[in-house]
């Protein structure tokens, strides 16, 4: 690629995230003619790509693999023919970080909802009762990802009185350490200079449920009314679907934002790390406790339920590490066949424990 070529096609995707390691990776693919570009929206085995030479659509199929997290999807820098019909994409771009859920579907697969993020926007409403246990759920993916977390309370405006409105952020940032946590409104511009801010500087997904007031947001941080926007019901705050495709849309200010549908189930996928971060203070409990394999359960010398016990430690909290603990494990072990077998012979020891203190119990009993 010429200096002036390459100098066109910097300044054309610079907007979009286009970079120095960018182009290093994509040096191999220069040779061949290929483009340049990022995905920024995917449906129906095709994709719109933002190259030099404007938005290209283009057919997925060449890279269509059997894995369905090496999918190509909204984030992506791909290497994409210049000109045929149809026109393909030849090749993703090694991807940086990666949001990725499981589904529902019995075989328990990941689906990757966008990549090369640097900011996971978590879109909570206040207009309806906060769940925080769907928050913990939401920033583990985020961690795991490998982006950097944000929770962002909507609908601020519905929370007028001062003293509430500061209870229920610091629920949240109780839930959520070491985690930025701005109340928004985007009715009167509240807490979006701040936003804007975060997102300036680099690629954002923008993530929550249906309602949340993502489509709202995204519109304010665009300057314009470029997604749908339809009301919430009144009965239980919950919307319908606004936004059905993830869009990845160059924001004024600078940095890129990634629109996504709202979502109904958020699956763990493979994600004990991000677990682990968002219960930072359990983690860091634990490396106390008198054993280094303590399950925190009722074990002596527990530095967690001590916690627990003196109020330090909610336990929501607890309760809320396990549960999600638990089913990252199940996920997990449906991939694993090495980890379900140590998971089956765990459960053997606990229940030979188990069985020989109720026949040692039942012995106590007999001889008195």
């Amino acid at each position: 690629m010429s200096s002036s070529s390459a100098s066109s096609v910097s300044s054309a995707l610079a907007p979009y995230g286009w970079d120095t390691a960018w182009a290093e990776a994509f040096a191999p693919y220069e040779t061949e003619g290929l483009l340049p570009g990022r995905v920024v929206r995917v449906d129906r085995g095709q994709c719109d790509v933002v190259t030099a030479d404007g938005v290209l659509r283009a057919d997925t199929a060449f890279v269509t693999p059997h894995d369905p997290l090496r999918v190509v999807c909204t984030g992506d820098w791909v290497a994409v023919e210049p000109g045929g019909n149809p026109r393909y994409v030849r090749t993703c771009l090694p991807r940086r970080t990666a949001f990725v859920r499981s589904t529902s579907s019995k075989r328990s697969e990941g689906q990757i909802l966008a990549a090369n993020v640097d900011h996971a926007v978590v879109a909570v409403s206040l207009a309806v009762e906060l769940d925080l246990g769907r928050i913990e759920r939401f920033l583990a993916l985020a961690w795991e990802s490998g982006a950097q977390p944000v929770v962002v309370l909507t609908k601020a405006d519905l929370v007028p009185d001062a003293v509430t409105r500061s209870h229920l952020v610091q629920d949240v940032e109780t839930s959520a350490p070491g985690v930025p946590v701005v109340p928004v409104s985007a009715r009167d511009g509240e807490g979006l200079d701040v936003v804007a801010a975060i997102v300036a500087g680099g690629t954002s997904v923008l993530l929550g449920q249906s309602g949340a007031g993502k489509s709202t947001l995204a519109n304010a941080l665009l300057g314009e009314d470029v997604m749908d926007v339809q009301a919430t019901r009144d009965v239980d705050g919950k919307g319908r679907h606004t936004t059905t495709t993830r869009n990845l849309l160059a924001l004024p200010g600078g940095g890129v934002l990634i629109d996504t549908p709202g979502l109904r189930g958020v699956g763990l996928w493979d994600a004990e790390t991000g677990v682990g971060q968002v219960f930072s203070e359990i983690e860091d409990l634990a490396e106390r406790c008198r054993f280094h394999d303590c399950a925190h359960e009722a074990e002596p010398g527990c530095a967690v339920l001590a916690a627990v016990d003196s109020g330090e430690l909610p336990q929501r909290r607890l309760d809320s590490y396990r549960k999600l603990l638990r089913e990252n494990q199940r996920i997990v072990a449906k991939t694993d066949a090495r980890l379900r077998a140590e998971i089956r012979k765990d459960w053997k020891r606990k229940g030979a424990i188990g069985k020989a203190a109720m026949e040692a119990k039942r012995g106590a009993h007999w001889r008195s």
